[in-house]
């Protein structure tokens, strides 16, 4: 039987776009190696439609099939947290934040500027996925 895989929360405060992305870029990627999770702490209707179409176009994920809005309180206890980028605002979720992303909200703005932080994001979920295998 092997080891139980590490649960990581992506956090941000919307819990709509960037720790969405993240959610299901870990899913993607790493989920032969840790669970991914994604929360907020002032929710958001929806998941942001920029955010929606382009991991469509881009992955073949469909994010509202499966993800939703959620706070920290709906998801299992994370072994490791990761902020999005509060810029000095990150809310409190009971403990530190293992690593903070410093990615930039790119609601309302170009594709470009979506494409810079998804790329961003999967650049981190594949480092993290390395780090996490070395545990």
């Amino acid at each position: 039987m092997g080891k139980r895989k590490p649960k990581v929360a992506f956090i941000c405060v919307h819990n709509s776009c960037r720790s969405q992305i993240a959610e299901a870029l870990g899913k993607k990627y790493a989920s032969d190696v840790f669970e991914s999770y994604s929360a907020g702490t002032a929710l958001k209707e929806n998941i942001n439609p920029d955010a929606v179409r382009l991991m469509k176009e881009l992955y073949g994920i469909d994010m509202e099939k499966d993800q939703y809005s959620k706070t920290i309180d709906q998801i299992p206890k994370p072994d490791i947290v990761i902020s999005m980028g509060c810029l000095g605002g990150c809310p409190y979720i009971g403990r530190p934040f293992d690593e903070d992303w410093e990615l930039p909200d790119p609601t309302g703005q170009a594709d470009e500027v979506y494409l810079k932080v998804i790329q961003e994001i999967e650049k981190n979920i594949m480092r993290l996925k390395e780090s996490t295998l070395r545990i």
